[in-house]
C-alpha cells in the first residue's frame, strides 16, 4: 500500500454510524494508521409503515441514518477529507429499502459543505424484522441457493410487503440495503449496484452462478425489475458526482460490502487466521481454502453457515445468539434476587465481583449449557445446568461454568478441530464482552488449540476502507 493515500471507510450500522479516515502505514505493505474515526447513535428506530407488520415489524428512518452519517463526516479534518483518494462503504446486511430512480435524494450546497437528503425513499426495513412468521416462510418457493431465507431477508420482506401491502411497491423502482442506496446516491447511479456479499444476505441468489434466482421469483410474481445490479466486492460502483464533505467529486466509491465481511477483512491479516468476536452474540469466522463450494441446498439445521467473501472465496461463520448478553442477563436475575431480599446493589458492581471471583476459581466440575436465547439451527433449545455438587455453587464456580459453557457451545458449532483441518493456525480475539472478561479469555486459551492474538479489534468502517485501500495499492503495482 502506497503511503499517503487516504482512504474512507463507512458502516451504517444497524445502532450507529461510523466513519474511519486510514491510511498506510509509511514502510509497512500491509499496515495502516487510522488517521481519525467517529461513530453517531442513529436512534432510526420507527414503527412499521405496514400496520399488519405488527409488533414484529422492525424498521428505521433513512433520513435519520443520513443525518448521523452527515454528521460524523462533519467531525472529521477537513485537511484530512481533501486527501481521500477512495472511498469504501459497508452495512448491516438482509436489510431492504426502496426510493425511485433520480429521485432519491436532494442535495443541497449550502451550509459548511454540500450534502444529500433522501427523498422519495421508504423506510428501511432491517435484519432484525420477525414480520415473516415461519408458516409465511414455508409459503414461498424453494430458493435455488446454499442459504436458507430467513425473516429480515430483504427478498422474503419484498415477497410479504407483495402479499400484505403491494400498494408500497408501486411508489419505488428500485431497491437495495441501506449501504447500497448511499453509494447510488453519492455516485448519481441509475441503477444500484450490489456486491454478491449483500445479494446472498437477501436469499435467492445463486452464489456459484453471481446470479438470481430470476425464473424462480419471476414464477412466484415477484417484482424482479427492483432487484440490483450484481457486482464484484472491492470494485468500484462510481465515482462522486459531486464534491462531499471536501472529498473531491469524481472520487472512486467502492460496492457497498456487507458488515460481517468488512469486520473481519479489519482483523483477519492471514488466511490462516480465524477471526472469534464476542460481543452481545459470538461469531467465529474462518476464511475456506480456495476452491471451495458449498453444497447447493440449504440446510437450515446445520450450524455453520458459508458467506460470500473476496475472490469468490467463502467465510464460514459459526454465528451464537448466547455470547455477552447471557452474561448479562445472570447479573440481572442476580441483581433482581437480592432486590427480592431488600438489597440494593449497581450491575456493574455486581459484573465486577463476579468476573473477580471466576479469576479466582481456575477449575469446576459444574456444567452450563448457556443458549437461554435459542440458537438459529435450534431455536427451541434452552438452557441448562447440570452435574451439581454442593462444593460447586459459589458465585466464582457458576461464573467460571458459565464462561466455560459460552465457549464451549460455540464448540459445539464449530469444533475447533475442523478449523485445524482447514488450515487455521492462529486465532484473532476481539469484541467488548471479551476484551473486559479475563475469565472468557482464559477459557478461550483453554479450548482453542491454536495461538490467541488480542488486541485488533473488529471494525466494519476500517475494514471498507482497508478494501478500497488494498485496491489502490494493487493498481500500483501492477
Amino acid at each position: 500500500m502506497a503511503a499517503g493515500s487516504v482512504t474512507l471507510g463507512i458502516d451504517l450500522g444497524t445502532t450507529s454510524v461510523k466513519v474511519a479516515l486510514v491510511e498506510a502505514a509509511p514502510g509497512d505493505p500491509s499496515g495502516f494508521v487510522v488517521l481519525a474515526s467517529c461513530a453517531r447513535a442513529a436512534r432510526a428506530e420507527v414503527a412499521a409503515q405496514s400496520a399488519a407488520a405488527g409488533p414484529q415489524g422492525q424498521e428505521q428512518d433513512v433520513r435519520r441514518i443520513i443525518q448521523a452519517l452527515n454528521e460524523c463526516l462533519a467531525a472529521l479534518p477537513r485537511q484530512q477529507l481533501r486527501k481521500v483518494c477512495s472511498i469504501g462503504v459497508s452495512g448491516q446486511m438482509h436489510g431492504v429499502m426502496f426510493w425511485k430512480t433520480g429521485q432519491g435524494c436532494e442535495w443541497t450546497e449550502g451550509g459548511a459543505a454540500p450534502v444529500f437528503e433522501p427523498r422519495a425513499v421508504s423506510q428501511l426495513v432491517t435484519w432484525q424484522d420477525g414480520r415473516c412468521s415461519s408458516k409465511f416462510l414455508a409459503s414461498l418457493p424453494q430458493p435455488e441457493s446454499h442459504l436458507s431465507v430467513a425473516t429480515g431477508f430483504g427478498c422474503a420482506t419484498i415477497f410479504w410487503l407483495l402479499k400484505n401491502s403491494p400498494e408500497s411497491l408501486k411508489s419505488y423502482d428500485v431497491a437495495g440495503t441501506i449501504h447500497d442506496y448511499v453509494v447510488a446516491m453519492l455516485c448519481g447511479l441509475t441503477r444500484p449496484l450490489m456486491s454478491d456479499q449483500n445479494a446472498a444476505s437477501w436469499g435467492y441468489f445463486n452464489t456459484r452462478r453471481q446470479s438470481w434466482n430470476l425464473e424462480i421469483l419471476r414464477a412466484a410474481g415477484f417484482p424482479v425489475h427492483l432487484l440490483p445490479d450484481i457486482a464484484e466486492p472491492g470494485s468500484v460502483a462510481g465515482r462522486t458526482s459531486r464534491a462531499w464533505f471536501e472529498i473531491p467529486e469524481g472520487t472512486p466509491v467502492g460496492v457497498a460490502l456487507g458488515d460481517l465481511q468488512a469486520s473481519v477483512y479489519s482483523c483477519m491479516a492471514q488466511r490462516t487466521d480465524a477471526v472469534l468476536n464476542i460481543s452481545t452474540s459470538v461469531q467465529l469466522v474462518a476464511s475456506m481454502p480456495s476452491g471451495f463450494q458449498p453444497a447447493q441446498t440449504p440446510d437450515p439445521t446445520a450450524p455453520v453457515a458459508y458467506f460470500p467473501y473476496f475472490d469468490r472465496t467463502y467465510l464460514a461463520v459459526a454465528a451464537s445468539l448466547n455470547g455477552g448478553n447471557v452474561l448479562a442477563t445472570f447479573v440481572r436475575m442476580l441483581v433482581q434476587w437480592m432486590a427480592d431480599l431488600g438489597l440494593e446493589v449497581e450491575e456493574s458492581t455486581v459484573y465486577s465481583c463476579m468476573i473477580q471471583a471466576a479469576a479466582q476459581q481456575r477449575d469446576t466440575c459444574l456444567t452450563i449449557t448457556p443458549t437461554v436465547l435459542g440458537e438459529r439451527h435450534l431455536p427451541d433449545q434452552l438452557a441448562s445446568v447440570t452435574r451439581i455438587s454442593s462444593s460447586d455453587l459459589s458465585l466464582g464456580h457458576v461464573t467460571r461454568a458459565l464462561c466455560r459453557g459460552i465457549i464451549q457451545n460455540l464448540h459445539s458449532m464449530l469444533p475447533f478441530q475442523q478449523l485445524r483441518e482447514w488450515g487455521v493456525e492462529r486465532v484473532i480475539g476481539s469484541g467488548s464482552a471479551l476484551s473486559r472478561n479475563e475469565v472468557l479469555k482464559q477459557e478461550v486459551q483453554r479450548a482453542f488449540p491454536f495461538p490467541v492474538s488480542y488486541g485488533q479489534d473488529v471494525d466494519a468502517a476500517v475494514g471498507a476502507a482497508l478494501v478500497m485501500l488494498q485496491r489502490n495499492f494493487n493498481q500500483q503495482e501492477s
